[in-house]
């Protein structure tokens, strides 16, 4: 692990209204690491990777991404983020080809390099014979993969990925862990949002469960297992106060009788 944390988050604070969303996280984020970053809904998550991003340039508290500011300089951030949000509006009345030549452009890449890039990405998603189709056509899944290069083309340092998995057909969902596990190994950090424990639990190096704004855990599965001795799904009920679940499926089969 590197000495210098990629991503320093000091005292972050958001509210919306009288609403404390986020209440003062501070984090350290290094090269390399996946982070799996889970929380129920309303937890904080989405605020999060929305101010990681730089979608909301009003909160509190201090995000330094590989030295720069985001309160003085989040352009500069965001050249180095590839972002997957999970319900994007995609333009798909475009081809994936003049979605992604949009995309790239805005990165600045060079258009040779872009082009080629993306024929080669479309095609190792399965989609090399589509490049030159409309998207409106497209099923979720073919969309969801679309988004997932556009999140990638411009070889980023930082990738924040929001349920990345929508969508996703099961051959597509192996194939993205392990891209995933291949891209940390080429130096990339992950940031990965996600309720589906199980895939998580498989590719995150370092997992940080949020509730009410809180971060509440904070290691690897293995640590995590180690004090709570229990399933990730299991150690997320038990921590977020939700280990009413089973009640709950009795109570509404009980209301068939």
């Amino acid at each position: 692990m590197a000495e210098t944390p990629l991503i320093q988050i000091h005292n972050l604070k958001k509210s919306y209204g009288s609403k404390l969303v986020l209440k003062g996280l501070s984090l350290d984020i290094y090269p390399g690491q996946v982070i799996g970053y889970i929380g129920p809904n309303g937890a904080g998550k989405s605020t999060t990777v929305k101010i990681l991003t730089g979608l909301i340039p009003d909160f509190e508290g201090e995000v330094i991404v590989d030295g720069i500011n985001m309160a003085t300089n989040p352009l500069e951030i965001k050249k180095m983020i590839g972002y997957v949000p999970e319900n994007a509006e995609i333009y798909d009345v475009l081809t994936p080809l003049e979605y992604l030549d949009f995309i790239g452009k805005l990165y600045g890449m060079e258009e040779a390099v872009l082009h080629e890039r993306a024929k080669r990405l479309l095609m190792a998603f399965g989609l090399g014979t589509n490049g030159d189709d409309r998207m409106d056509t497209f099923s979720k899944g073919m969309k969801q993969k679309v988004l997932l290069i556009s999140g990638i083309i411009h070889n980023p340092k930082i990738i924040i990925l929001d349920e990345p998995l929508s969508g996703l057909d099961a051959n597509a969902v192996i194939m993205i862990k392990e891209l995933i596990m291949r891209l940390s190994q080429e130096g990339k950090t992950i940031f990965y949002c996600s309720h589906m424990m199980d895939v998580v639990e498989k590719v995150s190096d370092r997992i940080l469960l949020i509730n009410k704004g809180e971060i509440i855990a904070d290691g690897t599965f293995e640590s995590l297992k180690q004090n709570h001795s229990d399933t990730l799904e299991r150690i997320f009920s038990k921590l977020t106060g939700r280990e009413d679940s089973a009640n709950e499926t009795d109570a509404i089969i009980n209301a068939f009788d």
